[in-house]
């Protein structure tokens, strides 16, 4: 199976995962070429880092292949869920009482 068809299914699968988040993070990266922290495939363990890699060999290679874009879109639908949902979080405040 292809990085990019095991990348895809990987965040379809467990999208709140820490893999899925980095790895959606990469590939929105690669694709609108804004930089990425390569800091943050260390945090993968040693599969989930060699399948960074391949993706990274595959996108290199396979620019314009359809399945690059189904696994864009879900990196980008991700991304945007993410953002929501920090701009929903509520925000603490310092409700102490008063004597």
């Amino acid at each position: 199976m292809r990085a990019l068809k095991k990348t895809r299914k990987l965040i379809e699968r467990n999208p709140e995962k820490p893999e899925a988040k980095i790895l959606s993070a990469l590939v929105v990266a690669l694709e609108s070429e804004e930089p990425f922290k390569l800091a943050e495939l260390y945090q993968l363990d040693y599969d989930d880092f060699n399948l960074a890699l391949q993706l990274l060999n595959e996108w290199r290679l396979d620019r314009y292949y359809s399945s690059k874009a189904v696994l864009l879109d879900i990196s980008m639908q991700l991304g945007q869920l993410l953002e929501d949902q920090t701009q929903t979080a509520p925000v603490a405040t310092d409700v102490a009482a008063k004597p």
